[in-house]
């Protein structure tokens, strides 16, 4: 039978982002976005049990078995590393394993534009990386904490649900927690790094109110803090944060929100035209006057409009952006289409783009 390690150098050969292994199905591979599967025979609940199992070590067995769920990261080699996921499906074990390059891309290589390059010199704020999973975040975040890792002297904490990218200690000193082997919650976390003399942290995800608010709070005590969201746009983002607080909470938290936000990043990873690989499509929102105003109004339904009106701020939509790929012939019409959440405003940018060409 094929063993863990084999699908994992076929994944990393084949320019995988991620491989599934499953029960009655052949190990799935994602490629460029699409799924394929690789030529072996289906595997048995058995055979998929025990490729599971033969990375785990015996208290993420014991973990997985009580709790049903586990995730956890491991390297293979010393070329790449793993994010994995176990799973149980109609009674059966399944794995879910996203590739993660050991080697940190720059930021400058990952098809942003000039003013996202200023963003790890902050000071202090909060700058938010959003899109839905896949999008690339974990890499935008790990490529700006290896940028101030390259320009800043001082203490960067990072506290993640595993630890993806592995970062070395270069002019900064990096701290890596673990949830489960380092710390309980994102909040614990970040509560914690407020009293290990912090420059920077890191949060995997700002997912519950706990975490939103010290989060908040660490930012708006001098310390530049990075952090996600499952969101698609910077709108959704803002609305995702204010919306986890009821009553008089919210009208505290868009004040804190309007103070501390930097810069809210929407990104997704689209198919190229030529089927070869996958382009970044960003949205830009930078926290200019107008958009603290709005924020901390209530008004944050206005921000779509306020950034059509303040693209020199360097404020991008993801509709813009879609149409300026679309019209370098970098991704298809179809596939630009199939992105956006507004169709019809996007036609109109694509021919006027067209027409202006011409």
């Amino acid at each position: 039978m094929i063993t863990m390690l084999q699908l994992f150098k076929t994944a990393v050969s084949q320019g995988a982002s991620d491989l599934h292994v499953l029960s009655d199905s052949p190990p799935v591979l994602r490629v460029n976005s699409r799924i394929s599967r690789i030529d072996h025979p289906p595997l048995t609940p058995d055979q998929t049990k025990e490729l599971c199992f033969s990375i785990l070590n015996e208290n993420q067995k014991a973990e997985f078995e009580n709790k049903r769920v586990l995730d956890f990261s491991f390297a293979v080699g010393d070329e790449y590393r793993f994010r994995g996921h176990l799973y149980f499906q109609k009674g059966t074990i399944g794995g879910a394993f996203r590739c993660i390059p050991t080697q940190i891309p720059q930021l400058k290589t990952l098809g942003f534009p000039n003013s996202v390059f200023d963003m790890p010199r902050y000071p202090h704020g909060l700058v938010l990386v959003t899109g839905p999973t896949g999008s690339g975040k974990s890499t935008t975040l790990a490529s700006m904490v290896k940028e101030v890792n390259n320009i800043k002297r001082g203490l960067i904490i990072t506290v993640e649900d595993p630890i993806e990218y592995v970062h070395t200690h270069d002019k900064c000193v990096i701290l890596q927690k673990e949830l489960g082997t380092d710390i309980y919650t994102f909040g614990d976390g970040l509560r914690a790094a407020l009293r290990e003399d912090p420059d920077v942290c890191l949060v995997g995800e700002m997912r519950d109110k706990e975490t939103i608010t010290t989060a908040l709070h660490t930012a708006e005590t001098g310390h530049l803090v990075l952090s996600t969201l499952h969101t698609n746009t910077a709108f959704d983002a803002v609305e995702r944060v204010i919306g986890v607080f009821g009553g008089e909470e919210k009208a505290l938290i868009r004040n804190q929100l309007s103070n501390s936000l930097r810069a809210v990043i929407c990104q997704r990873l689209l198919p190229t035209m030529d089927g070869r690989g996958r382009v970044l499509c960003y949205e830009l929102m930078y926290a200019t006057v107008g958009v603290r105003n709005l924020i901390r109004e209530g008004k944050q339904h206005q921000l779509y409009s306020l950034m059509l009106t303040q693209q020199q701020e360097g404020m991008v939509t993801f509709n813009q952006c879609l149409a300026r790929l679309v019209k370098a012939n970098t991704i298809s019409i179809e596939t630009a289409l199939e992105a956006t959440t507004m169709p019809k405003e996007l036609e109109t940018l694509i021919k006027n783009s067209i027409t202006e060409a011409a």
